[in-house]
């Protein structure tokens, strides 16, 4: 982490401001509410480099697709999240003298984002000609109120000033990642609220060649503030009020700014500016403190179900507390209409509402973090967008679902060749979720509906991307790009084949366990099943003679070496290094092979993810944030607790250190939930394919690490510490679980001295 910033269990804090690292501090104090979210920027003008960020969930743009030459199926457009209107703009000044930190000298800054509370602080003192100016601000967005957020800004100069500020609603902006550098929006009205103390914008997003629907966004604010009302401004795309008054010296002008913003997702668009204009009212009468209360107390309940504690290591603890407070940011469940974005509210590089990341990584926290609920908006998610996956796997010829790499609305809007119709295996994570879901809750209830439609989908796309090799027997898939992107068009990818065959195998298990009737609906004849069978028995895996399973057909004609081997100026080598130069190394981005052996552990025993891990993860650069956790996990089971502990320092303290260099477009968010993985499934070595266990340990220098879970209905507090382990029940029904390879009840409370294991 930069000198500027300190490690705390419950804030980020950032003591000196450094022009440099603008952009990257901005995305570190992101805020959000599941609903909408922006970055860190300042409320006042900034002249200096920096990303001005206000995104909507649900709220996106068909870019069109650059491409050389045209491809038959390829997507034609690549769908962004796009920046909308800036909420919570202000104009200061002092003496007809513009505030702004980009220019006047700053002689004091402190800013710190409070994640308990979910609330961001600044206070900067500026030094002008005429003499020092104190600047206070703070902002949140509402967990209480998915519309609504909140700023007080107060202005202290040392000298007898005037004070003017213009509150205004912005709607001309643009994206960073424009293909064309366009504009996306187009203004459609602006004006001030009847009581003068307000105003409103409403914007829609442009029209599009693609078919894909326009959204129309209204903000409105109040403001309030002992400051006279001077004049108003209404242009085309901005909306302003303006306040003055005269301040002695030493004494401070302050202003309310409350934002309400309203989209036609959920409203028409003729009620747009009345739904956020009455918004407001309603807010401004609770007014800021209190608005700010039942913020602060929204927060405190979810903390209350998802924080872990650790003690003896306080960056470990700061790390995982913001992670957690930016996946809570991103998503609440309310919507299923929402998914989890890989940069969630905080910056718009990769575009599309969801990736694989979501099932694959987030959906494990959320399923044990905030219940049963939640995760079938997940899921729902995806059997909704069905249609789109058909459509997808229709592009490239082919029968069945191929769910997307990028996606808002199901149908693939990725721009790049090698990931959007090579990275196959995204199906896979899709039918893990389901089985993860079902092993996890004991609800079959979804695998027999919903889920069932989704696996038929999905086995049938990969029964028809197979072909069968009469030299071996056997059937392959060539052609494809693993989770390890630093590796495009390869032929027989471990993990490729192996979670295919595995989909396919789940999905005859769970349609010959449905319920007759709806197996009747499905109509699955026993000439495709034999075909899907005959494919999950005879799947070709390339694999050395020792077992270590080889990643493709031709990854041992490379030259190998270890990570280790690289010069420091390599790293991290997608900056640094050709692409043609990444692709013909064995260098890998992320878990491959291991990602197998993580998802479908139950079917593999300790000496093989030990022989694989020793072969893969030397020559693993972790350039992916997806990459640390998973390895860390297979690192504790397989008894490498130093190197668990080293890799979990990596994943959740990724962006607060700046690992990967690329912080400042905006957090890794899908990843974030790894380090959760880590905690429960590495350190606590909880498991849930075949019913409850752990497997626990204490990391070196740590004293103690707890978490909560929901699991069937029941609520447990683990513990561990340097004297042992101890389970509380916290709700429910009493239970049998393994601990340790010991069969207990967890009745009330259970625990066990280390030195007796």
């Amino acid at each position: 982490m930069s000198s500027n910033f300190q490690i705390h269990p419950w804030k980020v804090i950032q003591t000196a401001f450094d022009p440099g690292e603008q952009r990257f501090a901005e995305s570190l104090m992101s805020l959000g509410n599941g609903t909408m979210g922006l970055r860190g920027n300042f409320e006042e003008y900034y002249s200096g480099d920096h990303h001005q960020g206000t995104y909507i969930g649900g709220v996106w743009f068909p870019d069109k697709t650059r491409v050389g030459w045209w491809k038959n199926g390829y997507p034609r457009y690549f769908g962004k999240v796009i920046n909308a209107m800036n909420l919570i703009g202000l104009d200061v000044h002092v003496n007809d003298v513009r505030l702004d930190a980009g220019e006047m000298e700053v002689v004091r800054f402190y800013r710190e984002l409070d994640m308990q509370s979910g609330i961001l602080r600044r206070s900067m003192v500026l030094a002008t000609r005429q003499g020092l100016i104190e600047v206070q601000a703070e902002r949140f967005v509402s967990m209480a109120d998915g519309a609504c957020m909140a700023l007080r800004f107060e202005v202290t100069p040392s000298f007898d000033a005037n004070i003017r500020i213009a509150a205004f609603l912005d709607g001309e902006v643009h994206n960073e990642d424009s293909n064309y550098e366009e504009t996306f929006w187009e203004h459609l009205a602006s004006g001030i609220m009847e009581e003068g103390q307000g105003a409103f914008l409403l914007s829609t997003t442009k029209d599009n060649p693609f078919d894909t629907p326009r959204f129309a966004v209204a903000g409105a604010f109040a403001a309030n503030t002992r400051m006279s009302r001077v004049g108003e401004a209404i242009e085309d795309g901005r909306v302003s009020l303006v306040f003055e008054e005269a301040v002695p010296a030493g004494k401070k002008a302050t202003l309310d700014k409350i934002i309400h913003v309203a989209t036609d997702r959920d409203h028409p668009q003729e009620e747009l500016v009345h739904r956020a204009s009455s918004g407001v009212r309603a807010s401004a009468g609770i007014g800021y403190e209190g608005l700010k209360a039942l913020h602060a107390a929204a927060w405190a309940h979810k903390w209350d179900s998802a924080d872990v504690t650790i003690e003896g290591d306080e960056a470990a603890q700061q790390g995982i507390r913001f992670n957690l407070f930016h996946l809570l940011c991103t998503y609440t469940g309310d919507d299923a209409r929402l998914n989890i974005g890989p940069k969630g509210f905080t910056g718009e590089k990769y575009g599309g509402a969801t990736y694989w990341d979501t099932e694959a990584y987030c959906f494990p926290v959320y399923l044990a973090t905030a219940g049963e609920e939640v995760a079938r908006q997940l899921l729902h998610y995806r059997h909704q967008q069905l249609p789109g996956a058909y459509h997808n796997a229709a592009q490239q010829g082919l029968p069945g679902a191929l769910y997307p790499m990028v996606t808002f609305n199901g149908i693939e809007c990725h721009n790049e060749w090698e990931i959007t119709f090579m990275e196959l295996h995204r199906n896979g994570a899709i039918a893990h979720a389901i089985d993860h879901y079902t092993t996890y809750t004991g609800d079959t209830s979804y695998l027999y509906n919903e889920g069932l439609d989704v696996l038929l989908g999905i086995a049938r796309f990969w029964a028809g991307r197979v072909h069968f090799n009469e030299r071996t027997g056997r059937y392959m898939i060539h052609g494809v790009t693993g989770p390890n992107e630093y590796e495009n068009n390869v032929n027989n990818n471990w993990y490729t084949n192996r979670i295919a065959a595995w989909c396919l195998a789940y999905f005859l298990q769970s349609y010959e366990g449905a319920p007759a009737g709806r197996r009747e609906e499905l109509a699955v004849g026993e000439e495709e099943r034999s075909l899907m069978r005959r494919i999950a028995e005879r799947m070709y895996y390339p694999e050395m003679a020792d077992g270590t399973f080889i990643q493709h057909d031709t990854f041992l004609d490379k030259e190998l070496m270890p990570a280790a081997a690289l010069k420091p100026e390599d790293r991290p080598l997608n900056q640094n290094w050709s692409w043609d130069r990444i692709l013909r190394s064995c260098f890998i981005k992320q878990a491959d092979v291991l990602q197998g052996l993580y998802f479908l552990g139950h079917l593999y025993d300790r000496d093989q993810k030990k022989r694989n891990f020793d072969f893969y993860e030397p020559m693993t650069v972790h350039e992916s944030s997806l990459s640390p956790c998973v390895h860390a996990i297979l690192a504790a089971e397989i008894g490498y607790e130093d190197k668990a502990v080293e890799l979990y320092h990596r994943t959740a303290r990724l962006d607060l250190d700046n690992i990967n260099n690329d912080t400042e477009d905006g957090l890794h968010v899908t990843s974030m939930s790894g380090s959760w993985l880590v905690i429960a499934q590495g350190f606590a070595g909880m498991r849930t394919a075949c019913g409850l266990s752990f497997r626990p340990f204490l990391p070196a220098g740590w004293t103690s690490y707890s978490f909560r879970f929901i699991y069937r209905g029941r609520v447990i507090r683990f513990e561990m510490n340097r004297d042992g382990v101890r389970l509380l029940l916290l709700s429910g029904e009493p239970m049998n679980l393994t601990m340790w390879d010991e069969d207990i009840l967890l009745n009330d409370e259970w625990s066990k001295r280390r030195d007796l294991v």
